[in-house]
């Protein structure tokens, strides 16, 4: 009797290929699609795109994976998870920026929906396993790069419990990409020439500030130059923007110079400097927090990845009941609030949402004269008067207070 396989049709090639594959493999092999959004019942009035038609791409979606499992002789079920979405995913990406951090709404969506909901569906069909069109391997129940490592998904499969990759197939963990087109071309599926989803996981893409504005409201602040205190234009909400980002400031012929550095959530600030290489931009150290382990025991050494295309960084790993700390050689823009993925070769042992980045060591500097430029970029300051300490604190805070900037920064 052959096994069963529910696998989560999406309407793109990668899920249509891969039912192919399961087929020619000898599976029973029974199409799932989720529909995990509606923009009315979740409030979304601006933003929302339509096609051509007038229809929503979500229902373009279904036709396209309706039309595939048709063609190849495959059963198609639909399930809303609308509910679910919203309550562990989009929540989730509101609160985180609520929080002035930068979300990842597709490494939960994996971890709450497609590797969890969409399991126990899938169980309710009488499935063996279940196969998604992902990129990546599992063998012997861990998680593996996959052969095609521009297009490997292990990332954001980093987070997804490791019970439930127990009965998880990848079909497309040795194949590359072209030949996936390949394949469709030859089955001449509606989905071959189909260009690859982009976007929020299950929203799609959007005008992101419109999209935003129907959940959260813009707070407009103060763009600052973190090396001078220099206020060089306004920002239209914390929230739009993330540690790195040089385009969308709209700060004149400044644009292609500045980068965005760090937020003062407090004070509404977004702090941006000059150049591409400022200090300001790097860390040595990440402090990751609610980490899932896909491991038993995490390795002292190994390799992180901050983003999705991001090479893998060498690392050295510190875990202390639970709290993980990686540290590393110098990397540009290590953001609050996306996942720290870590590696042991091409085996994911598991991935957290990073708390905090920061230098390590600890530098003491005297300073008389350019007071400001030191509290622009220290952690703390002490103010020493003959000999004794008469104020200290946190830098920042020191920086706008009124009372230290007429005593000491001559304003």
């Amino acid at each position: 009797m052959k096994k069963k396989v529910v696998i989560g049709m999406s309407g793109g090639v990668d899920s249509s290929v891969a039912a192919i594959m399961l087929q020619k493999q000898g599976y029973e092999v029974i199409g799932l699609f989720m529909r995990n959004w509606d923009s009315f019942a979740d409030g979304e009035v601006e933003g929302a795109p339509t096609t051509d038609e007038g229809i929503c791409p979500q229902e373009v979606d279904y036709n396209d994976a309706k039309k595939v499992c048709d063609k190849l002789g495959i059963p198609l079920y639909r399930k809303d998870f609308i509910k679910e979405y919203w309550d562990y995913v989009f929540t989730y990406f509101l609160e985180e920026l609520k929080a002035c951090r930068t979300p990842n709404p597709d490494v939960m969506c994996n971890r709450y929906i497609k590797f969890d909901m969409f399991q126990k569906e899938a169980k309710k069909l009488g499935a063996d396993y279940i196969a998604t069109g992902h990129y990546a391997k599992i063998i012997d129940g861990k998680l593996y790069k996959a052969d095609d490592k521009n297009k490997d998904q292990s990332y954001f499969l980093s987070m997804v419990k490791k019970e439930n990759f127990k009965d998880v197939l990848f079909p497309l963990g040795n194949i590359e990409k072209p030949k996936v087109r390949e394949i469709a071309s030859k089955y001449d599926l509606i989905t071959a020439k189909k260009k690859d989803s982009t976007g929020i996981c299950f929203i799609g893409e959007r005008n992101f500030t419109k999209f935003l504005e129907n959940y959260l409201p813009n707070k407009e602040g103060n763009i600052v130059n973190i090396e001078n205190n220099e206020v060089l234009g306004k920002h239209i909400g914390l929230m739009y923007y993330t540690i790195g980002q040089r385009k969308g400031l709209n700060l004149g012929g400044n644009d292609d110079k500045l980068f965005v550095v760090g937020k003062n959530v407090e004070k509404n600030i977004l702090y941006v400097a000059f150049g591409e290489d400022n200090e300001y931009l790097y860390s040595t150290e990440a402090v990751i927090e609610d980490f899932n382990y896909l491991t038993d025991k995490l390795p002292n050494t190994g390799n992180c990845k901050f983003r999705y295309r991001q090479n893998d960084i060498c690392c050295k790993i510190e875990d202390v009941n639970g709290t993980v700390t990686v540290r590393y050689d110098k990397t540009k823009a290590v953001t609050p609030g996306q996942i720290c993925v870590i590696y042991s070769g091409e085996e994911c042992l598991g991935g957290g949402i990073i708390k905090e980045v920061r230098k390590t060591g600890t530098t003491v500097l005297l300073v008389e004269q350019n007071a400001k430029k030191a509290l622009s970029i220290a952690d703390g300051a002490y103010v020493l008067e003959t000999g004794s300490i008469t104020l200290e604190g946190k830098a920042d805070d020191l920086l706008h207070d009124e009372s230290v900037q007429k005593a000491y920064l001559g304003e």
